[in-house]
């Protein structure tokens, strides 16, 4: 991120539009300081002289950093007061330029600031030597003289700081008077302590040459006196801004706030132009940075140092540090290319892997530079550093984590609950939140049948496309195992069924599984705030409802409405009533006739469960079919069925009324490799023959993409028991297809049953299916038969077997037993009694 800077930014070069004036204002004052003196020049001797002076006092500059910007306190006053006294205006302009001049040549300063320093040194020379010059001769023994040399230094100090006050105003904006001040007045104090020394010794040295000697020994001890107390003073600094700055990282929250604070730290720690922290991904080379300047407010992703030097440090682990002080020379070379002074870079460990690294560059000042010390301190710092990066990423990982899902990285429930709470509270008027939850269908299939691992690969394929078809401003999570979820604002529900039914079909696209290729598809429920709901939990829970109404649907997809969410609900009360239904017998076995078409014979009954519940009266099949499947009752439930069918069944046969019993399977069943044992033990301990057993398994759970029902079904096919196609028609199989499946029965849905009457469709496909089934051996059962005319058109066409309300509903034993006895006649024959239906009225 970036912040505007606090200061305004101009070009260096505008620093020449005060250079300028200020070496006409120079040349000037120097002209009128010659017209007064009565000597041009001083003898070579004592101006070399005073030229070694004025460079051990330049040598001995004293830097202090305001902001940016280096204040320079040196000793120049004391041989400036000095050289007043002995050297004519021309000899102390040569003097103090050329020690100028060669000093900042050394130090490479840039041309516009080499200009500007010779151009405002000159002129603070030139103002002092024209105060002493225009005074006349001066007389030590007289104090007014005094005077005029400490006030001609004075006012030479006041024209540099004016001069240099003038050159940021320009360069860098206005300064106020607060910080005009703060600027000017170190220089002034320090210049007039420096120009009392220079009167001290100029009296000392006016009484007795021979006291410079005393007078030298006593600078030098002082000035070695004041380096030491110095670097006291930063190491007692450095060490106090460590400890705060150790103590403020291990107190920081996990907020996002460790980096700026770490990095405007750093830099004031070591007083740096800029402080960059580099993070890299996986022990690579550093991927994203964040830097902290001098002048900005905050943290920005620009960094001056060349990248070498960074790649350098990550790739050996090792501190990199260039600079006058500090590197080689190459280092220093490339330095200069990207205009930066110094540098230090140190890698950031984590155990023994480089997690990034931690540079400071630009040390400020124009004569400072980065020493040793300040690379011990910033390894010091970078150790820390390091701990303290690593815990944030390891929290914001745990964080990210907690939010996402590690399969596909999608947003998780949790993540979405958050959105839908966001999203409800935003919401503009005139638009509402749709959710819309994507049940893909056939997972459990995939997961069985080829390995979790390719149900993985199908489920983020899914999370792609719908992050591809989804519009941008959506929202896509996985709330479940095969789940997701697209929420976005939408300005009405219709929109939000025409979306779903648009990313539905995107997501049909055949999917490439190893050698496989499996055509995805998947119920969508819809839920919209504010129709549904406010609270999150409360729209995903009717989401869930929705969607797994869609599965019932032909168009798979469904929008909420309240009675969904009834009836689901009474199915979650169900649960716990139905396994103790089932423990206590409370369970009922109706039985539907069967009559073969051609002789009116009753050649079987179909089994159907029935539960009278005692508080909810009568429960459809499909509720309580439903709730077994999700509550692992289902192979108690078919078992309860299967019993009483073969008990029945042998009852039957030994009063001499031998009937096939039929008994509906759930898809879930064949997926049972236990089942065919079961159903075997059964027969044999009711002595039923297994051709007598008919097994009757919806269209849907025969034709699958996988062939997991058919060990199954073939071994129950080995067994005898005979095999049915329930609801054929409904599906989107072919009889060609059953042709190579163990079946022995197609029974035609009850829907093209009854409109073969007024449909020529329907009457067109049960023919068909009547024909085709005889051409393959195929017994054909017509459902719904419920009136004499299809009774008769069902005859014509060959049908074998009838079932329907014409004949009979769905009895309990004992009714079906009155029922049997008031509707058929014994009629001998040479094979014994048979039962034949009366007439149907």
């Amino acid at each position: 991120m970036s912040a505007a800077p606090t200061s305004v930014r101009r070009s260096p070069q505008l620093a020449w539009l005060v250079t300028g004036p200020l070496l006409a204002i120079a040349v000037l004052l120097a002209t009128s300081a010659v017209a007064n003196a009565k000597q041009t020049f001083a003898p070579w001797p004592e101006t070399l002289l005073f030229l070694a002076l004025f460079a051990v006092a330049a040598g001995t500059d004293l830097q202090v950093e305001v902001r940016r910007h280096g204040v320079g306190f040196s000793l120049t006053e004391i041989p400036m007061l000095v050289a007043l006294f002995y050297l004519p205006p021309l000899s102390i302009l040569l003097v103090r330029l050329t020690v100028s001049l060669v000093l900042q040549i050394r130090r490479r300063v840039v041309p516009e600031k080499l200009g500007f320093n010779l151009a405002n040194y000159a002129v603070g020379t030139a103002a002092a030597a024209l105060i002493v010059s225009a005074f006349g001769t001066l007389h030590l023994t007289d104090p007014v003289s005094w005077l005029v040399l400490l006030l001609a230094v004075t006012v030479g100090d006041l024209a540099s700081i004016a001069g240099v006050i003038g050159v940021i105003t320009l360069v860098q904006g206005g300064m106020s008077v607060r910080r005009v001040l703060r600027t000017a007045a170190p220089g002034v104090i320090v210049g007039e302590i420096n120009a009392v020394v220079g009167l001290l010794v100029l009296l000392a040295i006016q009484r007795s040459p021979w006291a410079i000697l005393p007078l030298a020994c006593l600078a030098a001890v002082l000035i070695v006196m004041y380096r030491a107390y110095a670097r006291f003073l930063r190491q007692h600094k450095s060490l106090a801004e460590l400890y705060d700055l150790t103590r403020v990282i291990g107190e920081t929250r996990h907020d996002g706030t460790l980096a700026d604070l770490l990095l405007v730290r750093v830099r004031e720690l070591l007083n740096a132009e800029s402080a960059t922290l580099w993070l890299s991904a996986q022990g690579r080379y550093p991927e994203t940075l964040l830097s902290a300047r001098a002048d900005d407010g905050g943290l920005i992703d620009i960094s001056a140092t060349p990248e070498a030097l960074r790649r350098q440090a990550v790739e050996t682990g090792l501190t990199v540090a260039a600079g006058p002080k500090l590197g080689d020379d190459q280092g220093r070379a490339e330095l200069r290319e990207h205009s930066v002074k110094d540098v230090i870079v140190v890698p950031l460990r984590s155990g023994t892997a480089v997690i990034g690294c931690l540079e400071v560059s630009g040390r400020m000042g124009d004569y400072a530079t980065f020493t040793e010390d300040d690379v011990r301190l910033l390894e010091t710092v970078a150790a820390q550093a390091a701990v303290a990066v690593e815990n944030t990423r390891l929290v914001d990982r745990l964080r990210f984590d907690a939010h996402h899902d590690a399969l596909t990285g999608l947003p998780n429930r949790r993540r979405m609950l958050a959105a839908l709470e966001e999203a409800v509270k935003v919401r503009a008027p005139g638009e509402v939140v749709a959710a819309l939850e994507f049940d893909v269908a056939g997972l459990r299939d995939v997961n069985d049948s080829l390995g979790h691992t390719a149900g993985d690969t199908l489920l983020a394929e899914v999370a792609r496309r719908l992050r591809a078809l989804a519009p941008p401003a959506a929202l896509v999570a996985r709330v479940g195992g095969d789940e997701f979820i697209v929420m976005l604002r939408m300005p009405s529900a219709e929109a939000a069924m025409d979306l779903a039914g648009e990313l539905r079909q995107g997501l049909q696209d055949p999917m490439p599984i190893g050698s496989l290729s499996l055509d995805v598809d998947a119920a969508v429920g819809i839920v919209i705030h504010p129709d549904h709901g406010s609270e999150p939990a409360t729209l995903l829970q009717r989401a869930d409802v929705a969607t797994h109404a869609a599965k019932a649907m032909s168009s798979a997809v469904q929008l909420f409405n309240l009675g969904l969410e009834s009836r689901s609900a009474r199915r979650l009360g169900l649960a716990g009533d139905l396994r103790r239904a089932l423990e206590n017998d409370e369970i009922d076995v109706h039985f539907q006739p069967k009559v073969s078409l051609r002789t009116r014979q009753l050649v079987g009954v179909e089994c159907l469960a029935r539960w009278e519940h005692p508080g909810h009266g009568s429960v459809a099949p499909q509720d309580f079919v439903a709730v077994a499947e999700h509550t692992g009752l289902l192979s108690r439930l078919t078992e309860v069925v299967l019993i009483e069918g073969l008990r029945r069944c042998r009852q039957w046969a030994d009063a001499s009324r031998p009937l096939n019993v039929a008994v509906n399977l759930s898809p879930r069943t064949l997926m049972d490799p236990g089942f065919p044992n079961r159903v075997k033990g059964l027969l044999d301990v009711y002595g039923v023959d297994p051709g007598q057993l008919t097994l009757e398994i919806t269209e849907d759970g025969v034709i699958t993409e996988t062939d997991r029902p058919l060990p199954t079904l073939r071994r129950l096919h080995e067994m005898g028991v005979r095999l049915s196609v329930d609801d054929f028609g409904t599906g989107y199989s072919s009889l060609s297809y059953l042709r190579r499946l163990p079946v022995q029965e197609v029974k035609i849905d009850q829907s093209f049953v009854q409109g073969m009457a007024t449909d020529p469709g329907d009457l067109a496909i049960v023919r068909a299916v009547v024909d085709l089934s005889r051409h393959f051996g195929l017994t054909v059962v017509a459902e719904g038969v419920e009136s004499e005319i299809m009774l008769t058109r069902l005859e014509d066409i060959g049908c074998d077997i009838g079932q329907g309300f014409l004949f009979s509903r769905p009895l309990p034993f004992d009714r079906l037993e009155a029922w049997f006895a008031q509707q058929t006649e014994p009629e001998p024959t040479s094979m014994g009694v048979v039962r034949r239906l009366r007439a149907v009225p």
